[in-house]
């Protein structure tokens, strides 16, 4: 006899990922536009197109919700650079910079700081930030072609991960575009001479 399998589950489950993953997308924006003091569970619903009921079906505590939502934007951010075509050295550099000045960054920024805060948040924020750090390194070295068994190399790409990470910083406050086309101009030309030795 075979397994019978009830034909409207299927499309139930589709809802609750579709619902599941607007709350994430909307709890992004909403950090990204409203920090953590803006972003509750209800605004973040209502942005959503959701009942607050069910938004604590998929996400019990805000907590849950945020911390889902910059796991979410980890996976974005490492989605976006495993699929960057392959580029130049420098053309990489500013592909890196790019993901450090954009709202996803914005979001977990805002996330990070309210982690500072907020015990409860702080464990699951530092845990996850220490993985989503060493994947993008891993993903830098890689792009860059970087032979980390090489003296100063390991330093060289997380030294530029630190800067972009400043440079994205640097852009929250006013439109720092122009110079920082200068600098992510200047340090595609160092990694390019550090790396190529």
């Amino acid at each position: 006899m075979g397994v019978v399998t009830d034909p409207a589950r299927g499309p139930k489950q589709d809802r609750s990922r579709a619902t599941r993953q607007r709350l994430l997308e909307a709890a992004v924006s909403c950090l990204a536009d409203r920090g953590w003091a803006g972003s509750t569970v209800a605004v973040v619903a209502e942005r959503a197109g959701v009942s607050r009921g069910a938004a604590q079906h998929h996400f019990p505590t805000r907590e849950d919700l945020f911390t889902a939502a910059v796991e979410y934007v980890a996976e974005e951010r490492s989605h976006a650079l495993r699929t960057l075509p392959v580029r130049t050295r420098p053309e990489t550099v500013a592909a890196l910079v790019d993901l450090y000045t954009g709202p996803l960054f914005r979001a977990a920024l805002h996330l990070w700081v309210a982690a500072s805060d907020e015990p409860q948040l702080r464990d699951r924020v530092t845990e996850l930030e220490a993985r989503v750090g060493r994947e993008t390194h891993r993903i830098a070295v890689d792009l860059l072609a970087a032979d980390e068994s090489r003296p100063g190399v390991r330093e060289t790409v997380q030294g530029l991960l630190d800067m972009a990470r400043g440079l994205g910083l640097a852009n929250l406050l006013t439109d720092d575009t122009a110079r920082r086309e200068r600098v992510v101009v200047e340090w595609g030309r160092i990694v390019e001479e550090a790396l190529k030795r």
